[in-house]
């Protein structure tokens, strides 16, 4: 429990991912940004795709006297005007990092999800508000973040490992297979890459100038703290290699929240990022104590 709590809210910049990636800085961009929240309450983990017109934005939503998160859906028209908004899915375990994306003749979803244990891709029944469990993914470690991408012929997923407290933010890993249904390989590296400053993903892998560039995140000085963007040179079944670039932080237009930014998703000519502030009272204290005290009075009847 602690007293300083991170506050997270998702905006929308009106530039492709490349576009931003070679600018290198969200300075002069506007910022279209999402509804906020209640107190103690945020929006993280932003991912869109586009459908007749309209931007479909999946979102982490996150309560701390919950502590539970949930993905809900966010409907904009082009004009960035915001039309409807609704669940989109609960399991009995944290969700976040809604990565949303369409392959093999299907739209799916791939949620961070690690307290279970597992890694399920959810097929969806009904877009953008019906979602199915349709694979369990099988690989070396319980996947953090896990981020796909098809690329010459084949199925790659990034991820790190729940092994370890400080493996999450710090080894990455790489798989890859000829279909999403697997079955997986780990790649042989793994960890392709130990360092906690460039190794968890945090956002859409895009190709630029011809290479592939994952966002990752910079958790050197907090959880969060930037995106850096990971060029990757090499990516074979036997080998990896790549290089990381400078940080991109928040704007001073995105006050008061600029203390981190840890998602940086492509969505077709738009960009989906999200920025931290942090909340710092007596009162974030008293919502943990109280939740604490419910849960050991539960156990107590039970």
């Amino acid at each position: 429990m602690g007293l300083r709590k991170d506050i997270w809210r998702p905006a929308i910049v009106p530039v492709d991912a490349a576009e931003l990636w070679r600018r290198g800085t969200l300075d002069g961009l506007p910022l279209t940004w999402l509804p906020p929240m209640g107190s103690f309450q945020f929006l993280a983990d932003p991912f869109g795709l586009w459908r007749d017109g309209r931007l479909y934005l999946f979102v982490e939503t996150y309560d701390y006297r919950v502590r539970v998160g949930a993905i809900e859906v966010l409907v904009y028209a082009a004009d960035m005007s915001l039309i409807d908004r609704r669940p989109a899915l609960a399991e009995p375990w944290h969700l976040s990092y809604p990565y949303v994306f369409e392959g093999e003749g299907e739209t799916w979803m791939l949620p961070e999800a690690h307290r279970s244990n597992r890694l399920t891709l959810y097929r969806a029944a009904r877009f953008p508000d019906r979602w199915e469990p349709a694979h369990v993914i099988a690989l070396d470690h319980v996947a953090v973040d896990a981020t796909p991408l098809f690329h010459d012929g084949r199925w790659w997923l990034f991820y790190t490992s729940a092994d370890r407290e400080a493996d999450k933010m710090s080894a990455l890993h790489v798989a890859y297979a000829d279909r999403l249904a697997g079955p997986w390989s780990p790649h042989p590296m793994n960890p392709v890459r130990i360092d906690v400053a460039s190794a968890r993903p945090g956002g859409t892998p895009v190709v630029v100038e011809g290479r592939i560039v994952l966002p990752v995140q910079d958790c050197s000085r907090t959880y969060g703290g930037a995106i850096r963007p990971l060029t990757i040179t090499t990516l074979t079944t036997t080998d990896f290699a790549a290089g990381v670039g400078a940080p991109l932080t928040p704007p001073a237009s995105a006050s008061p929240y600029v203390e981190g930014l840890h998602t940086l998703a492509a969505a077709g000519p738009v960009t989906l990022v999200d920025m931290k502030r942090t909340e710092l009272s007596p009162h974030g204290l008293f919502i943990e104590a109280r939740r604490e005290l419910g849960k050991l009075v539960r156990s107590l009847r039970a």
